[in-house]
């Protein structure tokens, strides 16, 4: 026991309590890792029994004032009405493979009066932040249309100026337009009719497990690492201190023979 006296000096009690403290944030980022693995999988699940559904009237699933519900997000919902085009709302920042764009979100009036806010889908542009002049307009008349239930922004990000966002909130879209809009938003899936130059839809989430599992291992591997680095090196001074003990037991019986023989 005595060759372990060194783990009482404070260089090894210093370093025994950092290994402890890193062992234990690897182990947590690790632990949570895999719950966000487990968030995605359930997100995934829920985004593909909505998908497998038929769709159903708006009025169904959104309403004024009531928030969506989190199960509800990515429903297929349908609403009929006329598109407020002088309202239209440019989401700035939209980038597609790398490209600059913008989303253009614009109000489609029903027949009770209510606003749906629909994301009719991306357009490119020159730079980031731009602001086209050349935005398709969207169908003239009665348009009938199937699209994805979408949570409200929140944040800075959903202040909307000069009809410039740069993310959707129904909330914040409505006080700007003076219109009782219904919570939520919806991303276009279809048009009837078309318009004349259609935007790029949306493109539904990955339903993958993304790379959270792999990231969990890492820290949990790191974790590892530290531990097993901690014994290696305890082990290897341990060593070194019993040679150097040993070595100085034969150099003593050593020095007693010698004495003896004179």
């Amino acid at each position: 026991m005595s060759r372990l006296q060194f783990l009482l000096s404070k260089r090894w009690a210093l370093f025994f309590l950092a290994v402890t403290l890193l062992s234990w944030l690897a182990w947590e980022l690790g632990q949570w890792q895999f719950d966000r693995l487990e968030d995605r999988r359930d997100r995934n699940a829920q985004i593909q029994r909505n998908e497998e559904l038929d769709p159903v009237p708006v009025q169904e699933v959104l309403s004024v004032g009531r928030p969506v519900d989190k199960a509800l997000e990515w429903r297929l919902v349908e609403a009929s009405g006329t598109y407020a085009v002088e309202d239209t709302v440019v989401v700035r920042y939209r980038t597609r493979d790398g490209g600059p764009g913008v989303d253009a979100v614009v109000p489609l009036v029903l027949d009770d009066g209510t606003s749906l806010v629909v994301d009719r889908g991306w357009w490119p542009t020159q730079n980031r932040g731009e602001v086209p002049e050349d935005l398709p307009d969207p169908p003239t008349g009665e348009v009938t249309i199937t699209g994805w239930v979408r949570i409200d922004a929140t944040g800075d990000a959903a202040q909307v100026t000069e009809q410039r966002t740069r993310a959707i909130s129904s909330e914040e879209i409505g006080e700007a337009l003076d219109r009782e809009v219904l919570s939520g938003f919806v991303d276009l899936a279809t048009e009837d009719p078309e318009a004349a130059e259609p935007l790029e839809r949306v493109d539904l989430p990955d339903l993958d497990d993304g790379p959270h599992f792999f990231y969990g291992l890492q820290w949990w591997f790191f974790g590892g690492l530290a531990v097993f680095g901690f014994f290696y090196l305890l082990f290897d001074e341990w060593r070194d201190r019993r040679a150097a003990s040993q070595a100085a037991e034969h150099a003593a019986v050593d020095r007693e023979h010698d004495s003896t023989e004179v």
